[in-house]
């Protein structure tokens, strides 16, 4: 048995593989190359999600990889909510919990593309809105409203992760849940460095606008 009462170790490692592996499929590259597109990695950012994708002028494209980014996070977390259906609540939260940052973890560092992937925004939407639906709709609010007022992609993530946490308490869901939202915080942050230092220069672009240069 594991120190988590109602989870069995085999059940943690299954959820930590399992949702890393899950969350390793890199929905942006398969979507374009299958439409014979290219290849996200080549052009924009060289990113691999969805607003890289729509760089290509492929709208369809990115909605299919913004879907996918989201869904794989989300299925995860359902995955492990299914297996843990007659354990505790405590034993659920951490199984679901675990399962998704297994896979927000697999969506910024795929095996398939040598631990090189995205920014994790849509993942992160899509693990909190299954592990805590109203987490999830609160994250998504403060996205559109600092997107609508700002008109910044990237400062409407990061002020949507860093309130991530403070939502959990406020909708009164268990601590692992809200452990698992400061995680993906703190992981958008990091990815998120190069915007932030754009934003603190006042050159980070608007939505619509163009993509500054790579430093």
């Amino acid at each position: 048995m594991s120190m988590v009462e109602g989870l069995s170790t085999i059940q943690i490692a299954a959820a930590l593989a399992g949702g890393y592996l899950l969350g390793s499929i890199p929905f942006g590259v398969i979507v374009m190359k299958a439409a014979g597109a290219g290849d996200p990695r080549a052009i924009g950012s060289g990113n691999i999600g969805a607003t890289n994708v729509l760089r290509s002028g492929r709208k369809g494209l990115a909605a299919l990889t913004l879907l996918g980014d989201g869904g794989k996070g989300a299925i995860a977390v359902l995955i492990a909510w299914l297996a843990t259906r007659g354990s505790s609540d405590m034993a659920q939260a951490v199984l679901t919990s675990l399962a998704g940052g297994a896979a927000f973890f697999g969506h910024l560092f795929p095996v398939w593309l040598g631990f090189k992937g995205g920014k994790g925004v849509a993942t992160f939407f899509g693990t909190l809105l299954a592990a805590a639906w109203p987490v999830g709709l609160l994250a998504g609010a403060t996205w559109l409203l600092m997107a609508a007022v700002f008109r910044m992609s990237s400062l409407a993530a990061l002020t949507a992760a860093l309130l991530a946490p403070a939502f959990v308490f406020l909708v009164h869901r268990p601590s692992p849940i809200a452990v698992l939202a400061a995680v993906m915080a703190v992981l958008i942050y990091l990815r998120h460095a190069p915007n932030i230092r754009r934003l603190l220069k006042g050159e980070e672009p608007k939505i619509g606008g163009k993509k500054a240069p790579a430093a």
